[in-house]
């Protein structure tokens, strides 16, 4: 009889990591960033339920690689956010893991000092703590869920969630997206399927039951009552899908899925074919749909840094040129304001009389 072992064949290392109860009591909530959270949610759930008419916008870098950089954009952000706030609602885009198509760096939370370390414990404590800095700023934040037990440790800093191209398909995140807290958006598959969205958002509703991890890091069932906010966010794949057709076509679907009509689109990936300037097309594209009499989009995503483009992860971290991308190519700053101007000057009058069709409407 072969002495071969049966368990842990390919496992090199075993690191303990802290529980999520040990990361949240190490950085936790304050009365000002549990406000900064709260409130977000619920304006973002008004927005899903048609009760407040602005527009929603998900905006920020690819990927946070450096929290320096990263907290300098979202001081510029909350300050454009503040002052465009009667009609845009605007989510920082706060992406701490980074799915890869074969290989590549992972995010901050996965390899956080950018060295093969994979110091996933510093990874959770620097993303939490960069979370909490921008919650007391005022800037609510978006990110991507991806490993499942993630949420655990920082997903009561969370405002709003997607889940990715590559895992909207995946039963293990529609069950997870049931149970999360926040409303979810799914992204459309990467070979351009609206329909895997779709049958994403309509197993999210449901109630599901999974194996988790708790507070205190011990594995358990989970049962959830099913998420009441998941939507279609449509990317693009091999064409774009923002266009009006495609719009229509993701509305039909949506309408004999028995399933509310909203639609996120996503200005960038397939939709630009990662050019960033080519963001700009887009968001004008769905501004004049808006301006024609379209109900069913919701809101946008934009990617987006303190300068234009992209670069590769380096050998050497610190020379990296500060504020640009190490994952997709960004917008700069300059556009990015020209950008959320322009759309909040031409979203103003749809504003006014959608308020003007329901008076009830309270301002924001």
């Amino acid at each position: 009889m072969s002495a071969r072992s049966l368990n842990n064949v390919n496992i090199q290392s075993i690191t303990l990591v802290p529980t999520p109860r040990e990361i949240r009591q190490q950085y936790p909530h304050t009365p000002s960033t549990r406000r900064t959270v709260g409130r977000a949610r619920e304006t973002i759930e008004k927005i899903l339920d048609g009760e407040d008419p602005r527009l929603l916008a998900i905006v920020g870098p690819c990927s946070i690689h450096d929290v320096r950089a990263g907290f300098e954009y979202a001081q510029r952000l909350h300050a454009l956010a503040t002052e465009l706030q009667d009609a845009l609602v605007i989510i920082m885009r706060v992406y701490f893991e980074k799915p890869r198509t074969s290989v590549g760096w992972k995010g901050l939370i996965n390899d956080p000092f950018m060295d093969d370390t994979f110091r996933i414990d510093e990874g959770l404590r620097i993303a939490r703590r960069f979370l909490l800095q921008l919650a007391e700023l005022g800037l609510p934040t978006a990110t991507e869920a991806l490993e499942p037990h993630t949420p655990q440790y920082i997903g009561d800093l969370i405002a709003w969630t997607a889940i990715g191209a590559r895992t909207s398909e995946s039963q293990t995140h529609r069950e997870l997206a049931s149970g999360l807290s926040t409303p979810v958006g799914f992204k459309n598959s990467m070979d351009g399927s609206i329909a895997s969205a779709v049958n994403a958002v309509k197993s999210a509703r449901q109630p599901h039951h999974f194996l988790g991890l708790t507070e205190l890091g011990r594995p358990a069932v989970f049962g959830t009552t099913g998420n009441p906010y998941p939507h279609v966010i449509l990317r693009g794949g091999p064409r774009p899908n923002y266009d009006a057709e495609h719009i229509r076509v993701c509305e039909a679907m949506l309408r004999e899925s028995g399933l509310p009509v909203r639609i996120m689109v996503d200005c960038s990936h397939g939709n630009s074919a990662k050019e960033p300037a080519r963001q700009a097309d887009v968001l004008r594209d769905i501004l004049g749909q808006i301006e024609a009499g379209n109900r069913s989009v919701f809101g946008f995503m934009l990617e987006s840094f303190l300068e234009e483009g992209a670069q590769p992860p380096a050998a050497d971290p610190p020379s990296l040129r500060y504020g640009v991308s190490i994952t997709d190519p960004c917008l700069g700053w300059p556009a990015t304001e020209t950008l959320l101007r322009e759309a909040h000057a031409r979203y103003k009058p749809c504003l006014a009389v959608r308020r003007a069709e329901a008076p009830n409407t309270p301002p924001p």
